[in-house]
């Protein structure tokens, strides 16, 4: 029970650290663009955080059965507190230098470092098809949708009045940036449910198929704490260092990289980066206006962080692995 405790208290920690690193993915653009204050958006994204942890259970199954076989024992518990571990250490150290990584690939990463160290199966091919491939091709698509639907915005409103065209746009990112945190809420909470139905099974505390309410619920509400408490280091990041937005291209990006959540989380039932898709659509949204006007400089070291994620966890996750299996085992 004790171990059932530390693990699902760690989880929440996990979901909490989420919530602050991720809460620039959902306002970032909303904020700089000045259609929402900070507190505003922060207090929208945690509402719609909060609601989008009940709108499915498709990627919390993923991560419970698809990525690593469910381990048994006290030694499963020390796995999941390790890669819990693994992934909150690497949120909070890019959170500190600002940098835009994935909460999700840092997850997924402490799970199969811890794993392997001890001497649980990873299921590779699910680690190819539900983790690779989609950290993959989301950014690109991420990067070419953003591109091809502000280029569609510009030609359809091509003859407006520009400043009338920015305050309505202003207007429509208020929903633009709700879908995003709502999607934010459907992708990211399920898998921190994930992770604690494993800790039930492991200890024999529940048997089902679904996912228990009172999961769903704390999860969220952890979510979304995390998400009030905002992440402003990231926000700069997003919002100013990559590229000044405007509000037709900050309504463009966000409805770009909602699309994307809802498609993944409901079409393809895999978990994906809204980090890495923001991100992306970002990017291509700030194409459109001249290809330098994106600074690559600052792009290149988010991708680069986006590579470091999954190793730099699993490493940090086969450490804590090790010295707390040393202590107990």
């Amino acid at each position: 029970m004790l171990g059932v405790i530390l693990v699902v208290g760690v989880a929440f920690g996990f979901a909490y650290t989420n919530g602050f690193h991720d809460s620039a993915n959902a306002i970032a653009t909303s904020v700089s663009t000045r259609a929402l204050t900070p507190k505003v958006a922060l207090m929208m994204a945690a509402v719609m955080n909060l609601a989008g942890a009940f709108l499915g259970v498709g990627v919390a199954q993923t991560v419970s059965k698809g990525i690593i076989a469910t381990p048994q024992g006290t030694k499963g518990m020390v796995i999941l507190w390790a890669a819990l571990i693994g992934a909150i250490a690497w949120n909070l150290l890019t959170w500190y230098f600002g940098l835009p990584s994935s909460s999700t690939h840092a997850l997924f990463g402490g799970m199969v470092g811890a794993a392997l160290v001890g001497g649980t199966r990873v299921y590779w091919s699910g680690v190819w098809e539900k983790v690779v491939i989609p950290m993959i091709t989301s950014p690109v698509v991420g990067l070419l949708l953003g591109f091809a639907v502000m280029l569609a915005i510009m030609w359809i409103f091509r003859r407006a009045n520009p400043h009338r065209a920015k305050r309505n746009f202003r207007m429509a990112q208020t929903v633009s940036a709700a879908a995003m945190a709502l999607g934010h809420g459907l992708q990211d909470s399920q898998k921190t449910m994930g992770i604690v139905v494993m800790a039930l099974t492991i200890s024999h505390h529940y048997t089902g198929s679904d996912i228990p309410v009172w999961v769903k619920a704390s999860t969220a509400l952890a979510l979304s704490l995390g998400t009030w408490a905002g992440g402003w280091r990231i926000m700069r990041t997003l919002g100013r260092k990559i590229i000044e937005l405007d509000p037709p291209q900050g309504f463009a990006a966000e409805s770009v990289g909602a699309t994307i959540l809802y498609v993944t989380a409901y079409a393809y039932k895999v978990p994906v980066s809204t980090t890495h898709i923001i991100t992306s659509a970002i990017m291509g949204v700030g194409a459109t206006k001249r290809v330098r006007a994106v600074r690559w400089g600052v792009a290149k070291n988010i991708v680069i962080g986006w590579f470091l994620t999954m190793p730099a966890a699993g490493l940090v996750a086969a450490i804590v692995y090790w010295i707390s299996w040393a202590i107990i085992g």
